[in-house]
């Protein structure tokens, strides 16, 4: 359509883009949450110290929320092929997540009710499976992407998945998983020993360290496992990157180091992996170092380098399939119509400011640190 001013091609990549930028959000500012929940038995002994863990992220953790409303809402409306079959395929999945991502809030708000130490610990517990079993499992999930989906497209452009939920925890999947956990956790300790003192902020420094350095080692070996032990997807036939969404007008073929080819094709994608890297080295030192704010941003770095690698390697695919190569989802093949993209994208371009604007504010606000003093003097806190 010539009335719209960018490209079809444009506008795929912008919310190729845009759909990565979603998911690392999530990652960063929902991490903060999960990772200190994932924390909550093991850096917090007493009933006080979890108290001041829940008020760390109490106050904004709903707002972090709308980042995976968001993803959720870009993949639904960009890329609707994507939705059909990721949600329909991985429901189990999805519900597991769900129901830890619901007893979560539940967990924040019925803790402080009664004050018996075994109503708190059901209560405790809920919010460490909120933590743990959210960050595993999205990591299982991109670990099955990177393997491939069992699905089909039939000739209505109807999906048909045929794979279950165990199917989903293959080893490397659940490496896969171990990187995602890792790498929230490490975002969780640096944000407690950032705003925390005392043995608490020692116990979250030693803990983080101990992420850090494992989810290094399982993100090498992740890298080996992709370049030596997983056949990649490579498109074989001419790529049309402004034609009508249809999965099924590609030839696709499995290929030996198939996800390491566009860091040949495009050296500079090498960047991704490397700052993953250099960004859990530095929360590492960070940590280490008793450093505050240079551990977080160095923690977030890593995770937008550990996603990133992720993106990258998979560019165009967006959800390969194991049971016919050629139905797999790319870029090019499973967005939404040119017009819908482009009327997204302003629609788009006028609230993400100000989803980062309210952000940054209520971080300004709820800045500084938390102290059983701070507790005592405000009657709200959890």
């Amino acid at each position: 359509m010539t009335s719209i001013p960018l490209d079809y091609e444009i506008l795929r990549l912008i919310w190729w883009a845009l759909l990565g930028i979603l998911l690392i959000g999530f990652a960063i500012m929902g991490g903060r949450d999960l990772g200190v929940g994932a924390l909550l038995p093991f850096a917090a002994r007493t009933d006080q110290e979890r108290r001041l863990l829940l008020n760390l992220v109490g106050p904004t953790w709903e707002g972090n929320q709308v980042w995976l409303v968001l993803g959720g809402g870009a993949i639904f409306a960009a890329f609707p092929p994507l939705y059909a079959v990721s949600f329909s395929g991985f429901y189990l999945a999805m519900i597991v997540i769900l129901l830890a991502l619901i007893i979560r809030p539940v967990g924040f708000k019925f803790r402080g009710k009664i004050k018996d130490p075994r109503w708190r610990a059901v209560w405790d517990a809920a919010l460490f499976i909120g933590g743990f079993v959210p960050s595993l499992i999205f990591g299982v999930a991109v670990g099955n992407v990177l393997l491939g989906a069992p699905f089909n497209i039939d000739d209505t452009m109807r999906a048909h998945y045929s794979g279950n939920f165990f199917m989903l925890l293959s080893p490397f999947a659940l490496l896969c998983g171990l990187v995602s956990l890792g790498m929230i956790v490490t975002q969780g300790a640096a944000v407690i020993a950032g705003r925390t003192d005392g043995l608490l902020a020692e116990r979250a420094r030693t803990y983080g360290a101990f992420a850090a350095l494992a989810t290094i080692v399982l993100f090498a070996l992740g890298g080996v496992w992709v370049a030596l032990g997983i056949d990649g997807y490579a498109i074989t036939s001419s790529v049309v990157t402004d034609g009508p969404s249809n999965p099924l007008a590609k030839s696709v073929e499995l290929v030996r180091g198939g996800w390491l080819a566009n860091y040949a094709a495009h050296p500079w994608t090498i960047a991704a992996p490397v700052l993953g890297f250099l960004g859990l080295a530095g929360a590492l030192v960070g940590l280490l170092g008793r450093m505050k704010l240079p551990t977080l941003l160095a923690s977030s770095i890593a995770i937008f380098g550990i996603i990133a690698t992720a993106g990258v390697s998979l560019f165009p695919f967006l959800l390969p399939s194991s049971e016919n190569p050629q139905a797999g989802l790319t870029l090019w093949d499973a967005s939404s119509s040119h017009l819908t993209l482009f009327i997204m994208l302003v629609v788009t371009a006028v609230l993400l400011p100000i989803v980062l604007l309210y952000t940054a504010w209520v971080f300004r606000v709820m800045r500084g640190p938390v102290t059983a003093e701070s507790l005592e003097k405000n009657p709200n806190a959890y």
